[in-house]
């Protein structure tokens, strides 16, 4: 009963709701009045003569007052208790004019005691009502998809790790929300403990199992929005024990911007995990080689490569050519493109340019870059997914190798200023066909850069995983997380390098306009990570259990699968040790060997040859002989279809 009284009211339309509150004001004011003068004589009070004046006069006067001061504008179930200033001054200004209308109007006999009382009643009254009221209504919610409906909603119990200006928001905004009900706070001030803010107590990190098993918390929610991500990651660290689903606040840039509210929570991003912290871009780098320039993206459409648009859009090219070979891709990255362009206010500023093509195709690549003459090329197209390339080697020896090949060589010939390849740790030691092609290419670069009549600059960027990226384990673990599990990982012992695509994407700008000709720069990837680690806090950090022996009522289970075909268990950056420094802390510059252009070039002719002719075994040898350190790690009979080996080509 009292449920459906809720909801009917809260189902009113405005106008009814308004007329029930000033009706309801209007009684308050005569109460008020009539509880003052019965307090005063300590009685029951029954009005005489022209008393009778002073009872209409009450609503007539305060009703107006709190129309003006805008006490019936306010939603009475989300009232916030800075509105009790409001009908502090609203009452008080009732008071004092009621006080000089009894002054005025000659009544005797009414003690100047009543006067305070009535403005003190009227205030409890008015705002006992009110907050009253937003207390009564306050879990009740109008869900107006499909339809106008109200449903009494049950909101899960969290707490809030952060007891600064930035939890107290989140707290407050929280308790209009329909989804959380905050019980507590944690934080790390130790001088904050059992103190309360807003009615919540604050208590320390080792309380939390007490306050799980108090109030069946199911989420912890991180109130740190200015903390760095090294500070993040010890928190989340801190929290993994508890198998609790922890979100977190947006960054104080994206609320101050406008872009999300305080009590946008979101999952946990994978970066806070590894608790890197990016470096300030050096802007004079961004911009050398971009800034009024042509600028051409190959793989435009790729998760590296749009990226790369996307930052290279904020350093305000003359003209950005959209280079891919698919054309979803290039619709999808075109259309966030324009996007951006057109927020920025001035949408004819930077042309784009979409262009379909493969960059095996030389002379479509010629021609692009002599109509549009290009500046700058970033090198970003490849086939980079290992257990896909093993199984399709020709077709990576023709998009890896020789899409790079004559795309370089359009560039020498269009008198390309800047060509930046964009390399992977995988060209290292390689034990897979993906690395060695990416090496080859390399080497390619590094050959043409040494000839004497090269106009253009060639520079190679090698890096380890991006998070986010095509083949990336962080969203397969998440579906797998999601769809109940198991969580899949090649072997216990398997490490890799992680890095943001953000943030790889700035420093191979700043590593391209760094390059000298020829060189290899190596970005500082910070530590490897364990991928089964990686797994761990992930379910954890969603609220989940790890099944196994010691757990067996746990959630999500972790199957090992095997190294995949061609799959290292260790990536390295570097082939040799002769790295040195540069005048970027994150971008190292490394001396790598050299095969020699005409060498180099009888290489290419013969493995173009064997390529055509499916003759992979030929294509093994040459790859082993170019690449130093290359050890397959599958024998080629794996690598081919059993039915038709012509189809590892074509």
């Amino acid at each position: 009963m009292r449920s459906n009284t809720r909801t009917w009211f809260i189902g009113l339309r405005r106008q009814i709701k308004d007329f029930i509150l000033i009706s309801a004001d209007i009684f308050f004011a005569v109460f008020a009045l009539w509880a003052a003068l019965a307090l005063r004589w300590g009685e029951l009070y029954v009005p005489k003569h022209d008393e009778w004046i002073l009872f209409a006069a009450a609503p007539l006067i305060a009703v107006p007052i709190f129309i003006k001061l805008g006490l019936y504008r306010a939603i009475i179930r989300y009232i916030e208790v800075r509105a009790l200033w409001t009908i502090i001054q609203a009452t008080t200004l009732y008071a004092l004019v009621f006080s000089f209308v009894l002054y005025e109007s000659g009544i005797k006999g009414i003690p100047r005691t009543v006067l305070p009382l009535n403005g003190l009643n009227m205030l409890l009254l008015v705002g006992g009502s009110r907050f009253f009221a937003r207390w009564w209504l306050g879990e009740v919610y109008l869900n107006l998809g499909g339809g106008r409906e109200i449903k009494h909603a049950r909101k899960k119990n969290v707490v809030i790790y952060g007891a600064g200006n930035a939890g107290v928001q989140l707290a407050s905004a929280l308790g209009y929300g329909r989804e959380f009900r905050p019980v507590a706070f944690i934080d790390d001030d130790s001088t904050l403990h059992k103190q309360k803010v807003n009615g919540l107590r604050i208590y320390p990190l080792s309380s939390l199992m007490y306050l799980i098993a108090r109030y069946q918390v199911s989420d912890v929610l991180l109130a740190m929005p200015s903390a760095n991500r090294a500070r993040k990651s010890e928190i989340i660290h801190s929290l993994e024990p508890f198998a609790i689903h922890v979100m977190s606040m947006p960054g104080l840039s994206e609320i101050a911007q406008g872009k999300v509210t305080v009590d946008a929570l979101q999952e946990i991003d994978i970066e806070d995990l590894l608790g890197r912290d990016a470096v300030a871009p050096d802007q004079a780098l961004l911009q050398a080689n971009i800034a009024g320039k042509v600028v051409m993206v190959t793989g435009a459409g790729g998760s590296i490569g749009s990226e790369l648009c996307r930052q290279i859009i904020r350093l305000q090219p003359d003209t950005l050519i959209l280079f891919e070979i698919s054309e979803f891709a290039l619709y999808a990255i075109e259309k966030n493109l324009l996007r951006l362009v057109t927020k920025a206010g001035n949408p004819k500023a930077i042309q784009l340019i979409p262009v379909l093509g493969s960059v095996t195709n030389g002379g479509r690549i010629e021609k692009v870059c002599k109509t549009f003459k290009v500046q700058t090329i970033y090198h970003a197209a490849a086939y980079k997914h290992v257990p896909m390339v093993e199984r399709n080697p020709g077709e990576a020896i023709w998009n890896n190798v020789f899409g790079t090949l004559r795309t370089a060589l359009a560039a020498i010939k269009t008198e390309v200023e800047t060509f930046v390849l964009i390399s992977t740790d995988k060209a290292v030691r390689p034990t897979n066909t993906m690395g060695a092609t990416k090496r080859f290419a390399e080497l390619i670069l590094q050959a043409l850069s040494a000839l004497d009549h090269s106009p253009t600059r060639f520079t190679m960027v090698r890096f380890g995983n991006v998070l986010g990226s095509s083949g990336s384990v962080v969203p397969l673990f998440k579906e797998q997380i999601e769809s109940g599990g198991p969580v899949t990982v090649t072997d216990e012992r398997i490490t890799r390098y992680f890095m943001t695509i953000p943030e790889a994407s700035q420093l191979v700008i700043q590593a391209g306009a760094m390059g000298l000709g020829g060189d290899v720069f190596v970005l500082d990837m910070g530590e490897p990570i364990r991928i089964i680690d990686l797994a761990k806090r992930m379910i954890h950090l969603s609220g989940l259990e790890i099944h196994d022996s010691e757990h067996p009522a746990g959630d999500i289970e972790i199957c090992y699968t095997g190294l995949r075909p061609g799959e290292k268990l260790y990536e390295e950056l570097l082939i040799g040790d002769n790295v040195s420094e540069t005048s970027h802390k994150r971008i190292m510059r490394a001396q790598e060997q050299v095969i020699p252009w005409p060498e180099l070039e009888l290489m290419l002719a013969a493995l173009e040859l064997a390529t055509k002719d499916d003759d992979f075994e030929l294509v093994r040898r040459i790859l082993t002989e170019a690449v130093a350190g290359f050890v397959p790690q599958c024998g080629i009979e794996d690598l081919l279809w059993k039915e038709d080996r012509g189809l590892a080509h074509g």
